[in-house]
């Protein structure tokens, strides 16, 4: 019988079937050479979720963002994830011979949509750039192209890997409450990769610890939003958090 759920257990990640998770992984192992960055993971991630997860480099979380994005296969275990997924990286890897808006629909069926490319950067506030070459855009301009072209394909579940690990402080901070209120309005998983903890702390409602390739950690963080970074609560969050990564806080 046909189904939109295909379970796949050795080397290949499937589509999960609505209602249900929006990721669910079992036992998931990924070894380079001898040495296993994913070691027997598990995790399952709901629909609406917003996940960080944090940890050391090295630790494997990148790993698990590439293998839930299916651009990794070489895989054991089982890992579910919808069909509709999208991914931004910290490099926002945009074409530089297209123009902006080209970007955002570049790899979509069908003839580039210049309407539906306007609308998403609208929603990114970079309608304006649309006709730009990418080298004109600065970082942070940059990083919302990137971001457009993710939202564009509608996801279910979207991939952040350390998308503002190369803007300064200030573009950082917008761009973090630019995700934050894509999310709301969306309300699609997301799955965040960083090293920042305060980052975690402003726009997580789940915060993941990975050490050697399994999670160690898993809170909730029942905070309502906005959320500033001199909130005590936020503050005492960040402080718990740095110690799960065997960090002062001090």
């Amino acid at each position: 019988m046909a189904t939109d759920l295909q379970r796949h257990v050795t080397t290949t990640v499937g589509p999960v079937a609505p209602p249900g998770p929006a990721v669910l992984v079992r036992a998931l192992r990924r070894s380079f050479g001898a040495d296993a960055v994913l070691d027997g993971l598990d995790l399952r991630i709901e629909p609406g979720q917003f996940t960080v997860l944090l940890g050391a480099s090295g630790c494997g979380k990148s790993t698990l963002l590439k293998v839930l994005a299916g651009l990794d296969r070489e895989i054991t275990g089982e890992v579910l994830v919808p069909r509709r997924r999208a991914v931004a990286f910290q490099s926002p890897r945009l074409m530089p011979w297209k123009k902006v808006w080209r970007n955002v629909v570049l790899g979509l069926p069908g003839r580039p949509d210049r309407a539906l490319a306007e609308h998403t950067l609208d929603e990114v506030g970079l309608r304006h750039r649309a006709d730009a070459w990418p080298r004109t855009l600065s970082g942070g301009e940059a990083q919302r192209a990137a971001l457009a072209r993710a939202l564009v394909r509608d996801p279910e579940l979207l991939l952040l890997d350390e998308p503002f690990g190369a803007l300064d402080a200030l573009t950082r901070l917008t761009a973090q409450r630019l995700v934050g209120a894509v999310w709301e309005r969306r309300r699609c998983a997301v799955l965040l990769v960083t090293h920042d903890v305060e980052e975690a702390a402003l726009l997580a409602d789940r915060v993941l610890v990975m050490r050697a390739g399994t999670i160690v950690h898993d809170e909730t963080v029942d905070l309502p939003r906005p959320r500033a970074a001199t909130d005590p609560a936020v503050v005492a969050l960040r402080s718990s958090l740095l110690g799960e990564l065997g960090v002062s806080s001090s």
